[in-house]
């Protein structure tokens, strides 16, 4: 896995996706707890999607941000949008990322609109395929699809090719 670092001077701002609390039933009552989904992005280039969880939902945010800053991903494209339709799957989620014609727009759910619009992408076609409704599974399997993107110049690359030659 590559670690990506970012320069200095870089604003990554961030999104909360999702809230959900947990209870654990103990002898005096129950027991609450926080998973937060968090999502950040330069806006630019730079992705990342962290969980955090605690007994309070700052601190919870607070590990998410910090584990989505670990866990960026370089998000590739080509003018506004992405370079090549792509499907990615995490557990029971499957999502589907379609470049789109200029003007359209960030067509997409809550959790996939976050991810692209903090990555930068202005213009995308999206959709969730499956049952799922699971934001941590939607958002992983967008992450997934993402670090499937391809730039131009790295296919030629692989496919030994010089742009000239396109």
């Amino acid at each position: 896995m590559v670690r990506i670092t970012i320069p200095k001077g870089v604003e990554l701002t961030e999104r909360v996706i999702a809230i959900n609390r947990v209870s654990k039933v103990v002898k005096g009552g129950k027991r609450f707890k926080f998973s937060v989904l968090v999502v950040v992005g330069d806006g630019e280039r730079y992705i990342g999607v962290g969980l955090g969880k605690a007994r309070e939902i700052p601190e919870a945010v607070r590990k998410g941000i910090e584990r989505a800053k670990k866990n960026l991903v370089e998000v590739k494209k080509v003018g506004n949008t992405i370079p090549h339709p792509v499907v990615a799957n995490f557990g029971a989620a499957q999502v589907l990322l379609r470049p789109a014609a200029p003007g359209t727009g960030v067509i997409a759910g809550a959790v996939v609109r976050a991810i692209m619009e903090l990555g930068g992408v202005k213009d995308v076609l999206t959709k969730v395929i499956g049952r799922t409704s699971n934001p941590i599974n939607v958002a992983y399997a967008t992450v997934e699809a993402v670090k499937a993107l391809r730039s131009p110049d790295e296919i030629m690359k692989l496919r030994g090719k010089d742009q000239q030659q396109a």
